[in-house]
């Protein structure tokens, strides 16, 4: 079979992502454009300042990718992009100009969804590696600053499907991160200085109980044939640690201290990491290593149950939170315990990048899955 070369597009959050891989499993090229600094002053993703970055950033991105992969729009053999989940006005801007693309140099238009792209993020790697067979059922922990769902994977020829067994019930992981280090003038993103900072405080200083989930999921978009089966679920729930991280910060009166710790962080123009640790006292350190302590044990938990009470035979653990040190460490040697194979991507393909969407689209092609032309945004694209 031929090699097919599909140029990748993903604009769903705040990255401007383009990549060429050829075949589903070689990255020629993954160039990304990132929006941290239009977003710090912020605290957080400004949808308006997202999209109106894409546009600035997409033509120049694609261009870079096309030229790192030595391809040009005419020797792609496909389009794909990000058609959700995500921002709608940031998923807009990259179906439009992917759409602009196919139809003027009339090539195959690919629609993919973020999360499989995240999952497909692992496969391309491990195909890198010369590993090509897996064993299935395969269980996928995407974890986010925006998702947090469980899946259970299977093949089918060229294809997967994905049975969604547990998602967030509020908050994901990620964003219950990045709120907690705003909380604590940590700054954003908040995940990777939690990351580095925690391994310098008691992760059992502070005692946070577990979610309890006790009632149905009433925004459960299941459809009536999955409600009706007896699978069990394993959903997560993470408004209740952030707000006990507020309810400590009150009693143990930290707002001053936070407050020095914001003003003294935004006169440096770009922190270092000495910079954020020497502005933390030790009840800060104490209580975001005894967060993330918290976080970790309840992904890994929870993932492991259902792991174990699904009998899966792999595991795959993707998304922009697969990045932390703590949540890697703790599920490859629960994982040893267990018997239990998990595979990570490396770090730049944890993160939003076109990488992904373009290796998940291979199967897509394979099977001439092209996307209509009227096709749209949608921001809470199911993945089945």
């Amino acid at each position: 079979m031929p090699d097919a070369y599909i140029l990748g597009i993903e604009s769903s959050c705040d990255e401007t992502g383009a990549a060429v891989v050829r075949s589903g499993e070689q990255v020629l090229s993954n160039v990304v454009a990132s929006q941290i600094a239009t977003h710090q002053p912020y605290g957080g993703i400004v949808p308006e300042l997202a999209s109106r970055e894409h546009l600035r950033a997409i033509v120049p991105v694609v261009r870079q990718a096309l030229a790192e992969a030595n391809q040009t729009y005419q020797s792609v053999d496909a389009i794909a992009v990000t058609q959700g989940p995500g921002l709608a006005g940031a998923l807009l801007v990259g179906i439009s100009y992917a759409k602009a693309l196919a139809f003027a140099l009339d090539k195959p238009l690919i629609a993919v969804n973020h999360l499989e792209g995240h999952i497909h993020a692992v496969l391309l790697e491990e195909r890198q590696k010369g590993k090509r067979e897996l064993q299935f059922p395969v269980l996928a922990l995407v974890v986010s600053g925006g998702h947090t769902h469980l899946y259970l994977a299977a093949q089918k020829d060229a294809s997967w499907t994905y049975e969604n067994i547990g998602h967030t019930r509020d908050d994901a992981a990620g964003e219950a991160f990045d709120k907690v280090a705003k909380l604590l003038g940590l700054g954003y993103p908040g995940g990777p200085i939690i990351d580095r900072l925690a391994p310098h405080g008691d992760p059992t200083a502070v005692k946070f109980p577990p979610a309890q989930i006790k009632h149905r999921d009433r925004r459960d978009r299941r459809g009536p044939e999955e409600l009706e089966t007896d699978r069990p679920r394993f959903d997560f729930s993470y408004s209740g640690i952030k707000t006990a991280v507020l309810r400590y910060v009150e009693v143990h009166s930290m707002h001053h201290a936070i407050e020095l710790r914001r003003k003294a962080l935004a006169e440096i123009s770009q922190p270092r990491f000495e910079d954020y640790l020497s502005h933390c006292d030790k009840l800060t350190l104490n209580l975001v290593a005894s967060f993330q302590r918290a976080i970790v044990e309840d992904l890994v938990g929870k993932t492991l149950a259902a792991a174990r009470g699904l009998d899966v035979a792999t595991l795959f653990v993707t998304g922009g939170v697969a990045a932390n040190n703590e949540l890697r460490k703790t599920f490859e040697l629960s994982g040893a315990q267990d018997g239990l194979p998990v595979y990570f991507p490396s770090r730049p393909l944890s993160t939003d990048n076109a990488a992904m969407i373009a290796a998940a689209a291979h199967p897509k092609f394979l099977a001439n899955d092209f996307a209509a032309m009227d096709f749209s945004a949608e921001a809470s694209l199911v993945l089945r």
